[in-house]
């Protein structure tokens, strides 16, 4: 959707008057959002997207590949996922009917805003955090009531739980652990947040497999609850596309409800399905991504000792690290000279965002890290 949305600025800031002269329009929100934009172009290494670096284990592809030839391309697919939502539910232990597959967690974000929500409605999230929730709410012209986070970057539950009370809004939704912020609240401070509002609270989870703290077993406690989670993280599968909604009967049944009835394709179920049936390989590869963020942050703060005072960097609860360096303009200057030794990283603003990869990968980037700062020191000596 944001390529198209950049497609049709491109078209009406070159051809206006011929964009008005259509007896058509798109609608003036449209014309408001700025695209997603990721890095495009071949690298080296890609450290960008926060994907995993690992590729699925022989024996899963194996099983893709033998249930392929099964498929039934002539047929449309199960508009509920049932197997699919069952394998899910039994990797982590819950139950079936309170599962929603969706293409990505995307289109469940897209979902909720017209499932719980209506124009001039609010919702209330935070920032930074994940861009897409802004997106949305603008499509769905939805109020979008953004607290900031403060230079520590960490949500004030307090001052959150009063913010949802003001604004009157009927969604509180926010991602945790934080993207792009690598911080998350624990169980105890959202526990508190969802019995504190009348709103819809809605975590996006998409990074919980790599920290301890989801409510996952515990939708059923509450009526006002919805998680997200996605295959994208550690899961390992970003190409197919495949987000979760989790939450008690009564709001699962609405969310059904509203969604298209054929929303996963027939591949991405089946894959999804063998993905999930694997938990030992996964559980394997989760645990190798852990110790790869551990490696990379521990590096990074070795030579933030070489260079006191260059960069702040927060201990990450996600499969990446988050960055500020002192000078602002030092964060597009550290990404471009990266980008020019063939290693992509997340450039937001004054902030980096740099995803695990690799041993190797990590190495690389460490040494150009390094480089990076003893560089700058000589000059900086030399005036």
């Amino acid at each position: 959707m944001g390529w198209a949305i950049l497609a049709f600025r491109t078209f009406w800031k070159t051809d206006e008057k011929e964009a008005f002269a259509l007896p058509y329009a798109l609608n003036d929100k449209i014309r408001e959002l700025t695209p997603y934009e990721p890095i495009s172009g071949a690298f080296q290494i890609r450290l960008d997207a926060n994907e995993s670096y690992l590729s699925l284990p022989e024996p899963v592809l194996a099983e893709i590949r033998a249930r392929l030839e099964k498929l039934d391309f002539n047929r449309y697919p199960d508009p509920i996922g049932g197997e699919l939502c069952r394998a899910f539910a039994g990797y982590y232990g819950i139950d079936p009917k309170f599962v929603t597959a969706g293409n990505g967690s995307d289109e469940l974000i897209s979902i909720l805003a017209n499932a719980f929500l209506m124009k001039g409605d609010a919702m209330l999230t935070v920032a930074p955090d994940f861009s897409m929730y802004q997106f949305y709410a603008s499509i769905s012209e939805i109020d979008c009531v953004v607290l900031d986070k403060g230079p520590e970057l960490s949500i004030d539950v307090d001052e959150l739980i009063r913010k949802a009370v003001e604004t009157g809004a009927k969604m509180i939704l926010f991602s945790n652990p934080c993207n792009p912020t690598s911080l998350g609240l624990s169980r105890k401070q959202v526990r508190k947040l969802i019995r504190s509002v009348d709103s819809l609270v809605v975590l996006d989870e998409a990074y919980m497999d790599f920290w301890d703290q989801s409510l996952l077993s515990e939708v059923e406690d509450y009526e006002n609850l919805i998680i997200l989670r996605t295959s994208s993280k550690a899961i390992g599968c970003a190409a197919i596309r495949l987000g979760f909604a989790v939450a008690n009967e009564r709001l699962s049944n609405a969310l059904r409800a509203i969604k298209s009835p054929y929303n996963v394709n027939s591949f991405t179920q089946m894959a999804g399905t063998v993905l999930f049936q694997h938990k030992e390989l996964l559980e394997r590869a989760r645990r190798q991504i852990i110790c790869q963020r551990e490696s990379l942050y521990d590096a990074l703060l070795s030579v933030q000792k070489e260079f006191p005072g260059k960069y702040k960097l927060w201990k990450p609860e996600t499969n990446f690290v988050f960055i500020k360096p002192e000078a602002p303009e030092d964060a597009r200057r550290i990404f471009e000279f990266l980008l020019k030794n063939q290693i992509a990283i997340r450039c937001m603003g004054n902030y980096l965002r740099i995803t695990a990869g690799s041993p190797e990968e990590n190495a690389e980037l460490i040494k150009l890290w390094r480089l990076w700062f003893a560089e700058e020191e000589k000059n900086h000596e030399n005036g």
